[in-house]
């Protein structure tokens, strides 16, 4: 029985694009998205790749899947569940079939529902909506491979890339859905493919196909209509991820520092967009080394930095534990330099495409001896370039390594960012001695930060020696005094102290007291917040308090935390950062909500977790 289609105007919505890796969901998933920023919605998404490069076709293990959440205010997650599943084969909706929100709509390719496909997603029976119980859900049940084929049929194209155009005609089934226009669509191929007509005829073709063949049949029962923002600000806004929003936040710091940027990385899912992006960009003054491994990565950036640039080398988990000694060597000689680490699930090489927060305490702790240098956390996509921005300028000005901690989730994920102007950041000023300087001694120090001076080699005067072994308290020769040695130690870690006076005090979203205090870092903010903000609006009593500097903390988190009667911690680990405030302010007592599953916090345990301590549970 045909359904009667209706419009829902609704605030927000999810989308779930699914398939093979090969299907091009992360595609299509970024065409909707990009349409929908550009369209004036808030946006924000959450690519989710498999674990193995190339899993067998049609398996469990093999799904790629993009989801996002479009509305008419800022998103800041891209929800727990999906009001719509594009699921290209039997695999992708076995898989997906948990994150449906009740009454959702399904779109499949009934050309993949097959015997074979059954097989080798492993369904138990032939019939699939019954074993997952989805009768309850609007499925509409679209011959995609065929009507791709049909629509291709005069293209001039081989069969392979005619098969690889299936994704552009669900995705022009999804844009009538959503009632997105199709021309910021056509001219991303357009420019993509500018010097191959043929192609970008036959992907609009397909596209504009998917979406006539959506309007026609009586199958979908929904179309949604979501305006644009209201409250978004005027600008200049991209849809941005934060490996790429990383690589211009450095690129901007070097240029306010007016130094060379010189990156030296291996490539390591899921950080090398970040050098990808920071090699395309040679007129900005920025060198890249794309280095045999990790250990040559970090010491190319270090013999950089002693050269005078401003340097970086990124990475992820695994990566950062081999940096781990040539860490030490940079914390010893005082240098500037700044390690990303886009953190994912562990240990060894454990989830590479899955998110997680579990390098936290190596970070902090993962060298030899007293190794003190400064941690801080990006939390959103967007804001990667202010906190790669921020982690620059302390490295720089205070003589320093500085981890930045992003996350896969972060990473990978897109949300509308307001182009800033730079006249709007401020200057990035090292402590670099000027030529022609008498009686240099390079631990001499600055009594504000205790900062050392960088003294660029081949000047006259200014030559002096660095190296691994402990320096002398004012000259870098080699020292092995005991009182010295303790000396150095002391006024490393107090350096690093310093930085507390240089970082704006904590702040809290909600009110300055009250029955909870939820404590959270680095890419869980979207979650924490949007589950706060909303026992806010039900009027309880919940505040946030959401921690970007971590080594050192603000200042004022005692004060915060004395206003609480409770106090959770929120982190994707076993609880590091928990701990570690036990560590900083063990007066308090932490509960804590721990999560490793390669996933993010959803919206909804969290407010459930959040309720139960409310109620005394």
């Amino acid at each position: 029985m045909d359904k009667k289609k209706h419009v829902l105007e609704v605030d927000e919505v999810s989308i779930r694009f699914s398939g093979d890796s090969g299907d091009g969901m992360q595609l299509s998933g970024t065409l909707f998205s990009d349409a929908s920023a550009l369209f004036g919605n808030g946006v924000s998404t959450f690519p989710d790749y498999p674990a193995e490069i190339r899993a067998p076709q049609g398996t469990v293990g093999g799904v790629s899947g993009y989801q996002l959440q479009i509305g008419n205010r800022k998103m800041y997650t891209p929800g727990d569940d999906c009001d719509v599943l594009v699921a290209m084969n039997p695999a992708a909706l076995k898989a997906n079939a948990k994150w449906l929100k009740p009454g959702a709509t399904i779109i499949v390719d009934s050309d993949t529902f097959n015997e074979k496909g059954f097989q080798r997603a492993k369904y138990k029976t032939e019939d699939p909506i019954t074993e997952l119980k989805l009768q309850d859900y609007n499925m509409v049940f679209a011959p995609i491979t065929t009507l791709t084929k049909e629509s291709l049929k005069e293209a001039e194209l081989d069969n392979k890339s005619i098969l690889r155009s299936k994704n552009m005609f669900a995705l022009g089934m999804v844009y009538y859905m959503f009632d997105r226009p199709l021309n910021f669509t056509e001219h991303y191929y357009e420019v993509k493919f500018k010097n191959r007509p043929r192609i970008v005829e036959a992907n609009k073709k397909v596209l504009r196909d998917g979406y006539n063949y959506a309007s026609n049949i009586d199958a979908i029962p929904n179309t949604y209509k979501i305006p644009a923002s209201t409250t978004t600000k005027k600008g200049t806004y991209r849809n941005i991820n934060g490996n790429i929003a990383t690589a211009w936040g450095l690129i901007a710091a070097a240029e306010k520092a007016k130094l060379p940027l010189f990156c030296g990385s291996y490539p390591i899912t899921p950080a090398t967009d970040i050098l990808i992006e920071l090699a395309k960009h040679k007129e900005l003054d920025v060198k890249t080394l794309q280095a045999e491994d990790e250990i040559a990565g970090i010491c190319t950036s270090i013999g950089a930095s002693f050269a005078g640039n401003f340097a970086v080398t990124t990475t992820s988990g695994p990566g950062l534990s081999l940096k781990s000694e040539a860490l030490g060597l940079a914390v010893m000689t005082e240098l500037p330099l700044v390690v990303v680490n886009v953190q994912r699930g562990g240990p060894s090489t454990g989830l590479p495409t899955k998110t997680e927060q579990s390098d936290l305490f190596q970070a902090l702790y993962g060298r030899n001896g007293e190794c003190p240098l400064v941690v801080v956390a990006a939390s959103t996509p967007s804001n990667c370039f202010d906190w790669a921005f921020k982690a620059s300028k302390i490295a720089l000005e205070h003589m320093t390594p500085v981890i930045l901690l992003t996350d896969g989730y972060i990473a990978n994920g897109t949300e509308p960012w307001p182009i800033p102007n730079m006249k709007d950041y401020p200057a990035i000023n090292p402590p670099i001695v000027p030529d022609g300087t008498e009686n240099y001694l390079p631990y001499e120090r600055d009594p504000q930060r205790l900062a050392r001076r960088w003294a660029i080699p081949g000047q006259k005067g200014l030559e002096h020696r660095l190296g691994g072994l402990e320096k002398d308290f004012l000259k870098g020769s080699v020292s092995h005094d005991p009182i010295n040695h303790q000396k150095m130690t002391d006024i490393r870690a107090a350096k690093v102290a310093k930085v507390q006076d240089f970082i704006p005090e904590q702040e809290v979203i909600g009110d300055p007291e009250g029955d909870l205090l939820v404590v959270s870092w680095g890419g869980t903010y979207g979650h924490t917040f949007t589950a706060v903000n909303g026992l806010q609006k039900s009027g309880k009593k919940v505040s946030l308090c959401h921690l970007h500097y971590i080594n050192p903390l603000p200042k004022n988190i005692g004060d915060i935390f004395k206003r609480f009667k409770k106090i959770i911690v929120c982190e994707l680990n076993m609880g590091q950062m928990a701990n570690y405030l036990r560590m900083n302010h063990q007066e308090f007592n932490y509960l804590q909500y721990n999560k490793v599953q390669g996933l993010p916090f959803t919206v909804t345990e969290l407010k459930d977790r959040f309720n139960q301590i409310l109620e005394g549970k």
